[in-house]
């Protein structure tokens, strides 16, 4: 397809070159002729008696509307299209803290794929990953950004109207840093600041200087959300006791002081205000908490709050929970998730629900700023490409005034990105497996936690007993794998969940099967999984890591990928000792296997015989052994 731009394209020209180029689209003379002109706010697309047009309100709109032309223009026939804008703002949040750092060029990919859906804005989740003139421990070997690399981030977003922004942490969340002991005088406990403190103070002030100088957004979001440890280590020793709502609102006051001293505009997480308001102070989510007349009196009015809500699927919950909001006075935004966290897949079945749900309230409640967020709990095994169907279904609810269909979702997210939206589906099912509960709303994670279990150990076995685990992963690899197509650029993210599927087709059951023949004695059976079972799975986790690894490296910077690496090792090598063991065992040399010898109990009462699915584990280290991976006499 060949096009030529009539009109002022002026601020247009550098984002035109970019989506041309990636959609093999040429500029020439003789192309259809592309009438740009502005609007009063809607966007308007066409495509009549050979020649088109794109009328925009604002600039990001040009984008999605030249996206439209191309979709709907190459076959030649008429159309036309017009939309209407529902939020002001909406976009993605990328985890840039638990191990995955993305790099600038795998950043302007994902930001040219969100100019083509028409999204204006990217918040950018910096615990300790950028740096700070004068505080070498902030971020160390963590693959911080350094300010020229996001001001290069900022500067290709705008060329297509895209507001880039920094969400950074001023009070919790922040253990990376904390952990170093040549800067324990910030520490209150393992992961909140000591405030009040003037070298406290000094050190926001910066944090909030070099996450803001970048940018051309006056944008900020501080943070502050899960702060439960406010208060309680030594700042406790230094004050004594002082309620945590008073800690939280004089600190507070302290950074809006900051932020408003540079111009900013700041935003926070929600959570802890309404959890400091439900009795007993633990619970985000309570039905029964009232903001009181005195809570909401004396919350700053002048920061906006993010209400953040991954997991709710009716609409009464959904509004139940922004009419909490209301009294406290503030611009309310939302976030919601496509859940790519504490996984190697993506859980669609809850992230699409939800996320449907919360936008259509988000409408009719007059919420005007939407984010998705992306976390990377736990080390990031997964990533944020294979959530790209999430994040189009935020953009055509963005355009649509009521629930966008699942055709026009599917038409256009494989016009954007180049893959089915019946591929992406297939990754729910690396968690979505027999026991479940339906579209996995209680987010069992088997895909991590049975690739990480010790298979002499079996912690979960008991909770998959019984269910035909391996057959399920060998259906899902053959899904994955007849629905691959080699010519899209983004097939490659598929070959890590196919090989993982591998993987567990072969591990998922063995601690059962292992368990049970040492229990019957089958000296046979035994002997076959030490000589051959095993080191095929260990062989196969090997062809994983591999595939994990170019995958990492193509778009992460290399920081953080060691862990990854010392999991897949773990793995390895407990294999190899099991097969030595069990070796050992039958030939006769040890009278027993003592890790056989235990019975196995449920890892947790978050179990399918509790209608709570398959298992729910959040770490790592807890997958792979119930005994001490370290020790720390004082956390705080």
């Amino acid at each position: 397809m060949k096009l030529r731009f009539e009109g002022d394209t002026t601020d247009l020209q550098e984002g035109i070159q970019l989506l041309l180029q990636e959609l093999h689209i040429t500029v020439e003379e003789d192309g259809v002729i592309v009438q740009v002109e502005p609007s009063a706010g809607d966007l308007e697309v066409g495509l009549e008696q050979g020649k088109a047009y794109i009328r925009y309100g604002q600039k990001h709109q040009f984008f999605r509307g030249l996206g439209l032309l191309v979709q709907h223009g190459r076959c030649g026939e008429a159309f036309q299209l017009q939309e209407k804008q529902q939020f002001d703002t909406i976009g993605p949040m990328f985890d840039l803290s638990r191990n995955a750092i993305l790099t600038l060029d795998s950043f302007k990919f994902m930001l040219n794929k969100m100019a083509l859906m028409g999204l204006n804005t990217v918040m950018l989740y910096m615990e300790d990953t950028y740096e700070i003139s004068g505080e070498p421990y902030f971020g160390y070997m963590r693959g911080r950004y350094t300010q020229a690399e996001l001001k290069e981030i900022d500067d290709y977003a705008d060329q297509f109207g895209i507001e880039a922004f920094p969400s950074i942490q001023t009070l919790a969340h922040l253990e990376e840093f904390l952990k170093w002991e040549p800067v324990k005088h910030y520490k209150d406990t393992k992961g909140a600041l000591l405030v009040g403190e003037e070298k406290t103070d000094l050190l926001v002030e910066q944090m909030i200087e070099a996450a803001s100088a970048p940018f051309r957004s006056r944008k900020i979001h501080i943070g502050m959300d899960e702060a439960e440890e406010l208060g309680r280590g030594k700042y406790l020793d230094l004050n004594g006791f002082a309620s945590r709502f008073d800690i939280m609102t004089t600190h507070l006051e302290k950074v809006l002081k900051v932020a408003k001293g540079r111009g900013l505009k700041p935003m926070m997480w929600s959570d802890m205000f309404l959890k400091l308001a439900s009795e007993g102070g633990g619970d985000y989510y309570n039905e029964d908490t009232q903001i009181s007349e005195e809570m909401a009196r004396r919350i700053p009015k002048d920061v906006d709050l993010v209400y953040w809500d991954y997991v709710h699927t009716e609409r009464d919950e959904y509004e139940s929970l922004i009419a909490k909001h209301r009294p406290l006075g503030c611009n309310l935004v939302f976030a919601g998730a496509v859940w790519v966290f504490n996984t190697f897949g993506v859980n669609y079945g809850l992230s699409l629900n939800a996320s449907d749900t919360a936008l259509q309230v988000c409408k009719k409640e007059g919420i005007r700023e939407v984010y998705a967020t992306m976390w990377g709990d736990d080390g990031m095994e997964s990533n944020p490409f294979i959530a790209l169907l999430g994040l189009q279904l935020y953009a055509e609810h963005a355009y649509s005034e009521e629930k966008p269909d699942w055709a026009r979702i599917s038409e256009r997210v494989k016009f954007c990105t180049g893959i089915e939206a019946d591929v992406y589906l297939q990754l729910k099912y690396l968690d979505e497996t027999p026991g479940s509960e339906p579209d996995n709303r209680k987010q069992s994670n088997p895909s991590k936690f049975l690739l990480y279990q010790d298979v002499l150990l079996g912690m979960f076995d008991k909770q998959i007993e019984g269910l035909d685990m391996s057959a399920h992963y060998a259906e899902v690899e053959q899904n994955i794998r007849s629905r691959r197509d080699d010519n899209a650029a983004l097939d490659y993210l598929f070959e890590v969940p196919e090989k993982l599927c591998g993987v567990l087709r072969q591990k998922s059951e063995i601690g059962i099967e292992l368990k049970r023949a040492y229990d019957a004695k089958d000296w046979e059976t035994l002997k076959h999984i030490a000589t051959n079972v095993l080191p095929a799975i260990g062989e196969a986790v090997r062809e994983l890591r591999g595939a994990h690894r170019t995958q990492w490296l193509s778009m992460f910077k290399p920081f953080g990928w060691e862990v990854i690496d010392i999991r897949y090792g773990g793995v390895i090598n407990r294999l190899e000792t099991a097969s030595f063991r069990l070796l050992e065992y039958v030939e006769g040399r040890i009278g027993r296997v003592e890790e056989l010898e235990e019975e196995r109990l449920l890892y947790s009462t978050t179990n399918r015989f509790t209608n709570k699915g398959v298992g729910w584990c959040s770490y790592y280290y807890r997958m792979a052994s119930p005994n001490v991976f370290f020790h720390v006499l004082n956390p705080f």
